[in-house]
């Protein structure tokens, strides 16, 4: 097999790598930001319920969770398994754990607003929607874009881990690929793609901070 033979495998499983990327982007930043308003709630059954809620998806391995979500309904509820459903569970249990680190830095980003903003706005007449929407949330994302950028390219690397639930993306079909050749030059033509991967999003994102510098 020669080194074009090899990259051309590998970018051949880049595709479930980019779906489970991009979809678990999809669902678990704008469900992260719904996961920090219960997080903040005035509720004390609600924010206690979602604060051991989130310390068990950040306490836990992402790769227990998983094989948790995969194997879950037919162990719990003897539900037979679709061939869909391997995918599926994949981007449930992406999405809720991302979603959860992603509430805590949505969290922390609202909460360093000062108070005096809330008032000021109260004053002017601002609903609190309003308050949010125009106010705190332009601020917040600015404060949050380089922590959110680590956690999307630790995302990245970590759609390796599908590989616990058989699921073949870029990297699993770069260990078959070794392994079938006895050869490592595929696993490291796999972390040259997740650089290049890794090194676009971080150049899209410092794009993104620098239109929200007007905010300083």
């Amino acid at each position: 097999m020669t080194f074009r033979d090899i990259v051309f495998k590998i970018l051949s499983g880049s595709g479930a790598t980019l779906l489970i990327f991009f979809s678990t982007l999809l669902f678990s930043l704008p469900l992260g930001l719904l996961i920090a308003f219960a997080r903040m709630s005035k509720n004390k059954v609600i924010r206690s319920v979602i604060t051991f809620i989130i310390s068990i998806l950040r306490g836990t391995p992402l790769m227990l969770q998983l094989i948790v979500w995969f194997f879950g309904p037919y162990y719990i509820f003897g539900f037979k398994l679709a061939a869909e459903w391997r995918v599926v569970s994949i981007i449930i249990g992406f999405s809720i754990n991302y979603a959860a680190y992603f509430a805590e830095i949505y969290r922390s980003g609202i909460q360093s607003i000062p108070i005096g903003q809330y008032e000021a706005a109260s004053v002017l007449g601002y609903t609190n929607s309003q308050t949010f929407t125009k106010i705190i949330l332009p601020q917040m994302i600015k404060r949050v874009i380089p922590p959110v950028t680590n956690e999307i390219i630790t995302l990245i690397k970590d759609t390796s881990l599908a590989f616990v639930v058989a699921y073949a993306e870029m990297f699993t079909v770069a260990k078959q690929v070794a392994a079938a050749k006895t050869t490592i030059v595929p696993l490291f033509v796999a972390g040259l793609f997740y650089y290049i991967f890794n090194y676009l999003v971080a150049f899209i994102m410092e794009r993104i901070e620098k239109s929200f510098s007007y905010y300083r």
